[in-house]
């Protein structure tokens, strides 16, 4: 499909077909809506999903175009027959989001085997199989895959079991990805979403003063919204980043920037500074 400049799909992202998992809710859901909104078929998958088939009720009268199935992409039984499905009903596919994900909290010293198998099953081992199954029903030449990871794939997140290593772990799987499929045409990229206000971090905003806190940590001073990574998705998955493959975005409104900023600084703080004090 080619992409004329401007106009109302500058992205050319109307009339092609793509897979997120994770729809139901959050992030993915803010990318599912977003394609959707922009003329694009998709397909929703989700363990629990009634946040897709709520998404999907809004567009019915539309006439858009949409799948929604129920899928454990832990389970590489589940992801077959997924995009079996995506194939009898879409024929091949243009892109897939990875966005499906877990946390379950503990430290180190006393997770479980069980939790961090569960989180590495889910978000990486799900993304591995997902992967694998969907780039076979891609266009020949146009595959775009995008995988939401973390800025703690950068950072250990404490007290988190085996998050920050699932999330590391994503990334280098995108690259890998973009190494074995790319002479194939498929193009493998990885946003790491900073602090993102969704429905699993909304009770750490009850907390009084956690919102300014937190807003004072990013460059931005603001906490990011789930449309903020949809954006930077849609972008990967379009044609307009043909060149754009193995790479790896951080959309965090400049949090991790601040790190020095953070540091006690005596005389070169801004609010130290002999300018600021002079003032």
């Amino acid at each position: 499909m080619s992409v004329e400049n401007g106009g109302n799909d500058w992205l050319g992202i109307s009339g092609r077909k793509y897979v997120v998992t994770g729809a139901g809710s959050g992030i993915g859901y803010a990318i599912a809506e977003t394609l959707i909104g922009l003329g694009a078929q998709v397909a929703m998958l989700d363990r629990n999903t009634a946040g897709c088939e709520a998404l999907s009720a809004r567009f019915n009268a539309a006439g858009a175009q949409h799948l929604v199935l129920a899928c454990d992409i832990g389970s590489e039984a589940s992801v077959e027959q997924a995009a079996t499905t995506v194939r009898e009903t879409f024929g091949l596919i243009d892109g897939l989001v990875n966005c499906a994900g877990m946390l379950r909290a503990a430290p180190i010293k006393s997770v479980t085997l069980d939790d961090w198998d569960a989180v590495l099953r889910t978000n990486l081992t799900g993304y591995m199989l997902c992967s694998r199954h969907f780039a076979r029903h891609t266009v020949e030449g146009e595959g775009a895959m995008v995988h939401i990871a973390s800025v703690a794939a950068h950072h250990p997140q404490t007290y988190s079991g085996a998050y920050s290593a699932s999330k590391a772990g994503i990334t280098l799987l995108s690259r890998q990805i973009a190494a074995e499929y790319g002479a194939e045409g498929v193009r493998s990229n990885v946003i790491c979403p900073g602090m993102i206000r969704t429905a699993l971090s909304e009770p750490f905003y009850q907390y009084p003063g956690i919102k300014e806190r937190r807003e004072a940590m990013t460059a931005s001073r603001r906490i990011g919204a789930p449309q903020d990574i949809a954006n930077a998705a849609i972008f990967l998955l379009s044609p307009r980043a043909a060149y754009i493959n193995g790479a790896e975005i951080s959309v965090d409104g400049g949090m991790e920037t601040m790190l020095m900023d953070l540091i006690p600084r005596p005389g070169f703080s801004a609010v130290n500074s002999p300018e600021q004090q002079n003032a």
